[in-house]
């Protein structure tokens, strides 16, 4: 454990709902990376869908109750959005953009390009014709400002993966509705904050190589990342609601101990024999995480099919 300062960490939940052992776990894992390395470490609230959003409250007093703790006050992406508009602005000025008129049906049923990833934009509004995109444009059909994709892969670094190599999606920047959307506003705001590690699921592992290119592009130096595992429900789909007392609060009703949730949460991080979020952090060792999906269910707790 270092006590240089090496940047800041952040952890950035979304408040449309209660965080549930997944998310909890993750936010683990931030803050003890931050803490173990000197980082400040921040909290961000990405609150952009102000009609989804409303539980930012119950989620700060959840961390709190874990023992995690963060530097400053909170951030809330609803006040940034001036800082969003500029930074595409900027983007748009430079040609770095495009308008795309596609629905989210037509993007999953076209036909993409051989060897692209299936969840990359086919590239079907990339290349129109000023013709089309005026038809488009007249139909009244709204359109979402995309980046310009490069087919270049791009290599970044993370803690639990290594090097992770891949090519430069036609990110969203701005939704069909005039809303920024989460790609441009997270590098914006990590960039902001001098974010230098960023760890989340690694469900969003494959974004990374666009978000690393999307900072480079607004003349910010791309973070670490540290994307880990996430946790799945018994059925094998990522753990969600459905899966029954999943949040800290459900979980204590049936008898769970915030101590006995932290203990489950850490020995499935490969940590063993600690009672507090302190004790895990100063324990944790990225090197011996579990890279493989954890399972939860409040009668088992976490265990590995």
């Amino acid at each position: 454990m270092t006590t240089a300062t090496l940047g800041v960490g952040r952890y950035a939940p979304s408040p449309t709902g209660e965080l549930h052992v997944g998310n909890l776990r993750t936010a683990m894992v931030a803050w003890a990376l931050a803490r173990q390395s000197g980082r400040r470490f921040v909290l961000r609230v990405e609150d952009i869908d102000q009609e989804r959003s409303g539980f930012h409250e119950v989620q700060l007093r959840d961390l709190e109750e874990l023992g995690i703790d963060w530097d400053g006050p909170v951030v809330f992406q609803s006040n940034n959005f001036d800082r969003y508009r500029d930074a595409l602005a900027d983007l748009e000025r430079r040609g770095l953009t495009f308008e795309c008129y596609c629905s989210r049906r037509e993007i999953r049923e076209a036909v993409r390009a051989p060897h692209s990833p299936a969840s990359h934009y086919p590239g079907t509004c990339l290349h129109l014709s000023e013709r089309e995109r005026a038809e488009k444009k007249n139909s009244g059909r709204p359109a979402a400002i995309r980046l310009r994709p490069d087919t270049d892969p791009l290599a970044i670094s993370d803690v639990f993966h290594g090097q992770f190599s891949g090519p430069i999606d036609a990110l969203v920047l701005q939704r069909n509705d005039g809303a920024p959307a989460y790609n441009l506003a997270v590098v914006v705001d990590d960039a902001e904050a001098g974010v230098d590690q960023v760890v989340r699921g690694d469900d969003l592992l494959e974004a990374s190589p666009g978000q690393a290119k999307l900072t480079s592009l607004l003349g910010s130096t791309p973070p670490t990342y540290a994307h880990v595992p996430l946790v799945l429900g018994s059925s094998g789909a990522r753990l969600a609601k459905r899966d029954g007392a999943v949040t800290l609060a459900a979980l204590k009703e049936q008898g769970w101990s915030t101590q006995e949730l932290i203990e489950e949460m850490s020995k499935s991080l490969g940590v063993s024999d600690v009672s507090s979020v302190s004790d895990f952090m100063v324990s944790f060792n990225p090197e011996k995480m579990p890279l493989s999906a954890a399972y939860f269910t409040s009668e088992r707790g976490f265990f590995v099919l």
